[in-house]
């Protein structure tokens, strides 16, 4: 860093942080604008860029109850993957993952993204079978996989329990050399200014209390600033998607738990790539600062809380000891709940609603941030032309109705 960097974050430190420039415009809100987008995490600021680069639309609000990065994008353990068994999911994901690749390019801005690899393990029989079978599904998908065995596995993470008389002895797994993780909130922060600088008004600490419906279609929002006035509304709440669609007079098929997350102290480099345990429910990656970031299960009961409980981080840590002993001696640095919403089928909803106007984009479950990019090109196709593109239309609102499930919980084992 040059001298001349120090000393100004050093004025700038004393300043209080008055002089700094703003990564992106923070007006006030209009009258009245073409499409309001509800939420402002990832998936809702990628959807206004994509709407304002894509297809011209630029008359656009993202309006976030909160500050941005401050929901489910900063709450999460940036898991990036697309090989899932399902076409249409291979062909949603895959598009993330690929979006990720020259995302840093595309917004000049470092989200850190980082295609360590994600290895998914298969400690017992079934595991393994069921993931020849994913294997098999992803070369035809384009979303390039390949099964390791054990000793491969080892080399690939060294500190893995490989004691074939193990409780959950390692099998083999499942290899995606290009998945990875990136930096949450970087991920969010590049869409902001990108979308600002294409015109987006994002407006942070604006609650929407209430929805404007006139003959069957959307005509406004009532928020802590006041009322605007809209012809599209998009709803990108994740947890909070059932609250805003009751306020449209729509129900979703969702349920709204906590999926919980914590970090360990800082240590040297210990793993390189990111290992899923799916027969333990527990997963793990080690951030650039060192910490071993941890994640597992859901809360077993419906709930909005953002602290997380004692029982899930026991339940986690006590699977991960076993096929990762070195951890048994960590202490926990910070640990945090993100609010997620679970359909049935554990994917996504892209599309219209009932009400004209409304689209919704909910229901990712526990995997909502590796489908950041390719979630919000799609939304933003949907929200421009009216109707979903090829990619997001088989995740309608109507397949619960109509029985085309899209079942990546049995699929894969575990949604994450």
């Amino acid at each position: 860093m040059s001298r001349y960097s120090i000393f100004s974050l050093a004025r700038n430190a004393f300043a209080q942080h008055r002089n700094w420039q703003r990564a992106w415009r923070d007006p006030e809100p209009k009258a009245a604008y073409d499409v309001v987008i509800v939420g402002g995490g990832g998936h809702g600021l990628a959807t206004a860029y994509y709407l304002a680069k894509n297809h011209g639309v630029s008359n656009v609000a993202v309006l976030e109850k909160g500050w941005i990065g401050g929901g489910n994008t900063g709450r999460n353990t940036t898991i990036i993957r697309s090989n899932y068994l399902r076409d249409e999911s291979a062909a949603l994901y895959e598009l993330s993952r690929r979006l990720f690749e020259t995302l840093s390019q595309e917004l000049n801005f470092n989200i850190m993204f980082s295609p360590r690899g994600v290895l998914m393990l298969a400690q017992t029989e079934h595991e393994a079978r069921g993931y020849q079978r994913t294997l098999h599904a992803t070369r035809l998908n384009d979303a390039p996989t390949s099964w390791v065995d054990r000793k491969r596995v080892k080399e690939l993470c060294p500190i893995v329990n490989d004691d074939r008389n193990a409780r959950y002895p390692i099998l083999g797994g499942l290899w995606q050399p290009r998945g990875g993780t990136a930096r949450h909130d970087a991920v969010a922060w590049g869409y902001a200014r990108a979308a600002s600088e294409l015109g987006v008004d994002i407006i942070q600490n604006c609650p929407v209390e209430g929805i404007d419906i006139e003959h069957g279609r959307v005509v406004g929002v009532r928020t802590g600033k006041g009322a605007i006035r809209c012809k599209k509304l998009g709803v990108v709440v994740a947890g909070h998607s059932t609250r805003l669609a009751d306020m449209a007079g729509f129900r979703l098929p969702i349920e709204s738990v906590a999926l919980q997350a914590y970090v360990s102290e800082p240590i040297k480099p210990v793993m390189d790539i990111v290992i899923m345990a799916n027969t333990v429910h527990g997963y793990m990656s080690q951030s650039d600062k060192g910490e071993l970031v941890i994640g597992g299960g859901a809360d077993s009961y419906l709930n909005y809380s953002q602290r997380g409980s004692w029982s899930a981080i026991e339940e986690t840590t006590r699977a991960l000891v076993e096929t990762f002993p070195i951890i048994s001696r960590l202490k926990m640095l910070r640990q945090w709940g993100g609010i997620v919403d679970m359909t049935g089928d554990r994917s996504p909803i892209i599309g219209k609603t009932p009400v004209g106007g409304v689209f919704v984009n909910c229901g990712w479950g526990t995997g909502g941030f590796k489908a950041t990019p390719g979630s919000g090109h799609c939304f933003a196709a949907t929200l421009s032309k009216g109707e979903p593109d090829d990619v997001a239309a088989p995740f309608s609102l109507e397949r619960f109705s109509e029985g085309r499930m899209i079942d990546e919980s049995a699929a894969a084992a575990v949604a994450h």
